[in-house]
């Protein structure tokens, strides 16, 4: 049962406090607490776990420092919890000792998380942790963590920030920056100079703003008529100079929304009701149209242009100048204006670490969707039908299904599947 007060989504905002997490939340369940200094707490370990893709392809196994960072957590969960203010803190993993592990852990299992703590003084704690999977240990370790007191938000004195704006610890505001009465800047953001932030904004953490960024201001649409709109940006997003993020308008749910760990270089553009994902990489000049979806770890080269209401696929790389008038397949590598259809982006998909016989379940795919003659319906059939269906074929199959614009797939003139990524 989760413990009283505390929701699934109140524990992934308590692991955001800990600098040094893993980019995915590790914990899934609060089973026990006590406030004396004991916590136990669950971890669900599934094959489609991100790091299995890399460790190892033939035989997934959890990574010991992925093991330890969950013990991190639920200890880090409970400084947070028995806190007079969690807000204000910081937890930082300072180190392990006498870290043990005893048998591996593999997709299915389900991880027991107990730390109990053994001493405090001033900031520091040390816990003790143990990791079980049903009645055999898998691991136990000595943590010490730092209880971290955030400071207030800085302001410099050449910056106009509005009464009614909220700051949350930790956050700097820079020299010439302009921040509104309906933004709410999460702890350690960070304003250089010169950045203006505008309109129902909603921050998150660790985000920082560079020079002449301009977000959450009103959107570039003539039927914009001055309604509320929002716009949401999750943590860790790096914004450079010159960057615009438009909010949202009434005709596209009134929100623009960005994610996580995406990184926007200078001069990018995200026009209105925009839906971008996390861990992307925006090159200089990046043009996304209003309504644009851009999933997770997509990669669009410099001065690339996205058309309105266009998606791009999850691990799908464009190359610098590329304009999309269509959907970008996921996992596709795609180049020119207009966009045309490169193969499969092998490079990048490896150095994801993509094992190789999924690239090349995707590689017959892709060349099923391309070949000439062939309609897309019957294509699908035969994906299905002949397979082999991975869970990225099917990711594949279904967003080919849901397009309404139509895909990239016009291919350039060699039937190579290299790629750049």
């Amino acid at each position: 049962m989760l413990l009283p007060g505390l929701t699934t989504g109140e524990i992934g905002r308590l692991v955001r406090q800990i600098p040094t997490h893993y980019p995915f939340v590790l914990v899934d369940r609060i089973l026990e607490y006590d406030a004396g200094g004991r916590l136990v707490a669950s971890k669900n370990v599934t094959g489609s776990e991100d790091f299995f893709a890399g460790h190892f392809p033939q035989q997934p196994v959890m990574p010991g420092v992925l093991i330890l960072e969950s013990l991190a957590q639920a200890a880090g969960i409970w400084l947070l919890k028995t806190a007079p203010d969690p807000r204000a803190l910081e937890i930082r993993v300072v180190g392990f000792d006498d870290a043990k592990f005893r048998r591996p852990v593999v997709p299915g299992d389900q991880l027991r998380l107990e730390v109990q703590l053994e001493r405090r003084r001033g900031e520091l704690a040390r816990f003790r942790g143990d990791v079980r999977v049903g009645e055999a240990r898998a691991a136990e370790a000595r943590l010490l963590l730092q209880v971290a007191t955030l400071p207030e938000p800085e302001l410099d004195p050449l910056a106009r920030v509005a009464p009614a704006a909220l700051l949350e610890p930790g956050v700097k505001v820079g020299p010439f920056c302009v921040v509104g009465p309906g933004v709410r800047l999460g702890r350690g953001s960070v304003l250089e100079s010169h950045v203006v932030i505008e309109g129902d904004t909603r921050v998150g953490e660790r985000n920082r703003f560079f020079p002449f960024s301009s977000i959450g201001l009103a959107p570039q649409d003539l039927k914009y008529r001055g309604e509320a709109t929002c716009l949401e940006i999750g943590d860790r997003n790096v914004f450079r100079e010159g960057t615009t993020v438009h909010r949202g308008t009434s005709g596209g749910g009134g929100i623009t929304r960005i994610g996580s760990d995406n990184l926007f270089m200078a001069q990018v553009h995200v026009a209105h009701d925009c839906r971008v994902g996390s861990h992307s990489i925006f090159a200089n000049a990046t043009a996304l149209s209003g309504h644009v979806e851009v999933q997770d770890y997509a990669t669009l080269g410099g001065f690339s242009g996205v058309h309105q209401f266009c998606r791009v696929g999850a691990h799908a790389f464009m190359g610098g100048g590329t304009v999309a008038t269509k959907d970008v397949l996921p996992f596709s590598l795609v180049v020119g204006n207009r966009a045309r259809f490169f193969g499969v982006n092998t490079v990048g998909l490896r150095r994801r670490g993509f094992a190789p016989e999924k690239v090349v379940a995707l590689k017959q795919a892709c060349r099923q969707l391309s070949a000439p003659g062939l309609a897309l319906a019957e294509a699908l059939r035969r994906i299905e039908s002949e397979g082999p269906l991975t869970d990225e074929v099917r990711t594949l199959v279904a967003f080919v299904r849901s397009s309404k614009r139509g895909v990239v797939l016009e291919r350039r003139g060699s039937d190579d599947d290299g790629g750049e990524g």
